[in-house]
This record gives structure tokens, C-alpha cells and sequence, in this order.
């Protein structure tokens, strides 16, 4: 029987998100190997500049999945709207975006915990709602969907976020050829509950989806060393005691293995861009 996956099972919640210094460092090694791609965030701010009626008289922004409130700030400093609502689940992630926050000054950013299944905004008050890279922690991300056509004025939008569903399988061929987990191409997809290819179909529950945008962004990691940084971060794989978690004994043990070479690695990125339909809520 296969394992949960990480990202839909409650218990590894605290171990994925309870330290902001987790997250922090595995997007770090990520950013540093990414070659191809635009930035997600300024990628949103473009879309939400296209589609919107008024995208230079926002009221309210809310990012859901806000996590350290990267995607927050960027909005807040390129389309200042009146006021950026992040959203997140892990009080540790909150703690930095709130940290992050306080140079800026033209506009109220407000960090909130809870629950995206049941957000705590009212009805109709929201000019652009966000979740990005978020939606696949849900095991019924339609619901997710459903709040944010809730919370969302009736001239609002929405811009959700997602991966492929075969994204980074360049990194299962290396870990399973290093017989650190020699299963490692066979695991679920983490992207498994909202990937580039359901999206779309997801948000139709609830929205009308106007426009789709894929893009591929491809990171080449320069070596065992730097690969080693981001795979100790990633829960799909089933890795020796000691390994998880832990960048220096993940590279040994691939630079024992395997010689050491660069690994170039896939993700399409896809957009939905989305805003509510005349029969919702029934």
C-alpha cells in the first residue's frame, strides 16, 4: 500500500511547515538553480494587470497559501491596492511574512492564520483573490475554490497556481538511481489534487476561467552539493534515517553513489485566471 501523500496528510503538516527556515532554504537552492522562467509572483501581478477592470483602484487583495508572504509583498508593492490580505495555516510562516512586512509603508498588509476550506473574509469583499502553489494541500481543493468565488466581489478575480503533476521527475531518476530510494520514480505526485492539468476544470466548479497560461521553468542544479539542498526538503521520497532533513548527509551519500555532475530539472507552471460567474452562489 502506498504511503499518504505528504501534502494531504495532517500529521507531516508541522514537520513540512512548523519552521519557516525550512521552506526558506529550499526555495533558496531553488531560486538559485532556476535558468528558465518568469518570476510567479510578478507573473500574477502581469495577469491581474490584463484582466482586471480596475487594477490601478484595488481594494482588497487576499493570498491564500501566503506562506512567507513572498507573493504578498510583491503585489502590495506593484499594485498597491488599499490592502493585502495573506492567509496561511502555519503560525511560523505568518511570523516571518509579518517580519518581512514591516518596510512597507503605502500599503496595510495584514497576515491572518486559518483555514483556506473556510476563509475568514466577508462575502463579496475581495477585488483579487490569490492561491498560488497552495491548492495541492487540499484533499478537495473544489471546495477551496467554491470559498474563493465567496469571497470575491462581482467584479473580482481570481488567480490560482499550480505545477504539473510530473514536475521535477528528473530528481526520482536520480534518487532512484543512487538506490537512496529505489522507488523514488513510483511515488504519487505531490501535485497530485490540483496540477496543470486539472485546474482549469477544478476552477470551473465555481468561476468562469477566462485565461490559461503554461510555462516551463527549468532549473539546473550545479551539483550533488546543491541538489542535496533541495531534495533533504522534499517529503516524497522514502530516504535512510538521517538523510531527511539533512543537506550534508544526502550529498554524501550521493557523491558516493553517483558521480557528481549537474542535474537539469522541469516544472510547467500553469495560471487560471478565473472571475465569478452570474450563477454563483446559487
Amino acid at each position: 500500500m502506498n504511503e499518504p501523500n505528504p501534502f494531504l496528510d495532517p500529521a507531516r503538516q508541522q514537520e513540512l511547515y512548523g519552521r519557516a527556515s525550512r521552506l526558506a532554504g529550499r526555495t533558496s537552492a531553488l531560486m538559485r538553480a532556476k535558468t528558465s522562467g518568469r518570476p510567479v509572483p510578478e507573473t500574477i501581478v502581469s495577469l491581474v494587470q490584463t484582466h482586471h477592470g480596475q487594477p490601478d483602484g484595488l481594494g482588497v487583495v487576499l493570498d491564500i497559501g501566503c506562506g512567507r508572504g513572498t507573493s504578498s509583498l510583491v503585489i502590495a508593492e506593484q499594485l498597491r491596492p488599499q490592502r493585502v490580505v495573506g492567509l496561511d495555516a502555519a503560525p511560523s510562516l505568518l511570523a516571518r511574512a509579518r517580519e518581512r512586512a514591516k518596510e512597507l509603508h503605502d500599503t496595510t498588509v495584514d497576515f491572518v492564520e486559518g483555514d483556506f476550506h473556510d476563509v475568514p473574509m466577508p462575502a463579496g469583499s475581495c477585488d483579487v483573490a490569490i492561491a498560488a502553489f497552495c491548492l495541492y494541500h487540499s484533499p478537495s481543493p473544489k471546495d477551496v475554490i467554491a470559498q474563493i468565488a465567496r469571497v470575491l466581489a462581482p467584479e473580482g478575480l481570481a488567480v490560482l497556481v499550480t505545477k504539473g503533476v510530473d514536475s521535477y521527475q528528473e530528481m526520482d531518476h536520480l534518487v532512484a538511481s543512487a538506490g537512496l530510494d529505489p522507488r523514488a520514480d513510483q511515488h504519487e505526485s505531490l501535485y497530485t489534487a490540483a496540477h496543470s492539468g486539472n485546474l482549469a476544470d477544478l476552477a470551473v466548479s465555481s468561476l468562469d476561467v477566462i485565461a490559461v497560461l503554461d510555462e516551463e521553468h527549468v532549473f539546473t542544479f550545479d551539483g550533488h552539493d546543491h541538489t542535496a539542498q533541495y531534495l533533504a526538503t522534499n517529503p516524497k521520497y522514502d530516504l535512510a534515517p538521517g538523510l531527511y532533513g539533512n543537506p550534508g548527509a544526502l550529498a554524501a551519500a550521493l557523491h558516493e553513489f553517483l558521480p557528481d555532475r549537474p542535474l537539469t530539472t522541469r516544472s510547467r507552471v500553469t495560471f487560471v485566471v478565473a472571475q465569478p460567474n452570474e450563477g454563483w452562489p446559487a
